[in-house]
């Protein structure tokens, strides 16, 4: 099929930042979109061919804007499972397939789906409501302190929270929810799995990933990551299974533990452009995002090697600044070498909502982190 300046049309479901920097490469390559999403002020609305308004667990506002493509993807994994099925099997393409979509969506049946691979992860218990986890902890039939996650619609540190005593189970939703183990781990970790239909399959450097400690989210990824070179190979293999098993089709995130004792534990994936793999926009021969698009379309994959060292800063809201956002000091960052900021386009920012990152490339990985720390220090998203 002619993709490149032809009438060949790409659906993307969700039209947050991810979906931004994605129609970046559609536009390099001349590919029209059309993207879904709730918000008529969605980053993506500004990038993309056409633009529809619309809620993505709609099975009828899914299935009707994906009846309009010839390929379907997504930036977001909390759509309508139904309506891509019925799209599926009326011969549109989506990939991921609702298949694989289907055994990440729920956190519980991710977890499941990980032990019956025999793919390592940190041990678990799944409860139908938060009620049920609260009747464990009382009957002692749980050891503390172990992290609690809603199975479905978390996203940015929502939905996980450690347990250390059971009053911290209190004012949580009454939802599905796991009861994981507390990993003593020595890192996090991640690694980005490429894979079209061909079957052609490269990953990615591992990355390191550092948390801001009370947002739970990712504050600073650093590639390659500061690790031996025999476990960086382990958690790349670890991967790739991970990736033959959800038969997939795009990008899948790995995200990982690395233990004191070297050894790898899967904690989730996102089948799908990812945080931890930002940094490849300035630093790779091919970024995530041209990459997901050539999987997808069933193209050659690009080269996935770094050309330079390369750290990402997440650009999240000021604590105490809700409101018009406003990016303190973005001049002074732009005075540096090797730094890229990029601006996601929300309009309203909250403390701890995302809304940019920031690349440092650099030929020594210390002075980029170093660099790195600087910017952090620096840029401020407050609002006015």
């Amino acid at each position: 099929m002619n993709y490149f300046s032809s009438d060949f049309k790409l659906g993307i479901l969700g039209g947050g930042q991810l979906g931004k920097m994605l129609l970046f490469d559609t536009r390099k390559f001349d590919i029209q979109t059309y993207v879904l999403d709730p918000s008529d002020e969605a980053p993506s609305k500004i990038a993309c061919n056409k633009f529809f308004q619309g809620d993505l667990m709609d099975f009828e506002t899914v299935y009707n804007f994906g009846k309009q493509v010839d390929v379907l993807t997504f930036e977001i994994e909390l759509v309508n499972l139904e309506a891509l099925e019925k799209l599926e099997n009326e011969g549109i393409k989506v990939y991921p397939s609702p298949k694989t979509l289907r055994g990440i969506q729920n956190k519980g049946i991710q977890k499941d789906f990980y032990i019956k691979n025999n793919i390592p992860t940190a041990p678990f218990q799944r409860f139908e409501n938060l009620e049920s986890l609260k009747s464990t902890v009382t009957s002692s039939g749980i050891e503390m302190p172990f992290v609690w996650k809603c199975t479905e619609f978390g996203y940015d540190g929502n939905g996980v929270k450690v347990i250390r005593q059971a009053s911290d189970l209190d004012n949580l939703p009454n939802v599905e929810c796991i009861a994981e183990t507390m990993v003593p781990f020595k890192n996090e970790l991640a690694v980005i799995v490429c894979r079209n239909p061909s079957g052609e399959i490269k990953t990615y450097p591992v990355v390191e990933m550092e948390f801001h400690p009370e947002a739970n989210q990712v504050e600073y990824v650093i590639c390659p990551a500061r690790i031996d070179e025999k476990v960086a190979q382990k958690a790349r293999t670890i991967a790739l299974n991970v990736s033959e098993k959800f038969n997939h089709v795009g990008l899948l995130a790995v995200e990982m533990f690395q233990t004191q004792d070297d050894e790898i534990l899967v904690n989730e994936v996102a089948p799908r452009p990812h945080n931890s793999g930002h940094y490849s926009i300035e630093a790779s021969y091919t970024s995530q995002f041209e990459n997901h698009l050539r999987a997808i379309l069933d193209l050659p994959l690009g080269n996935t090697d770094s050309k330079v060292a390369g750290v990402m800063v997440n650009l999240v809201g000021a604590e105490g600044f809700s409101g018009n956002v406003v990016y303190q000091n973005i001049e002074t960052i732009l005075g540096w070498n090797g730094v890229t900021p990029h601006i996601y386009g929300k309009k309203q920012t909250r403390p701890f909502r995302k809304m940019g990152h920031v690349t440092i490339v650099n030929g020594d990985m210390n002075e980029a982190r170093r660099i790195a720390e600087d910017v952090k220090n620096t840029i401020k998203v407050i609002s006015i």
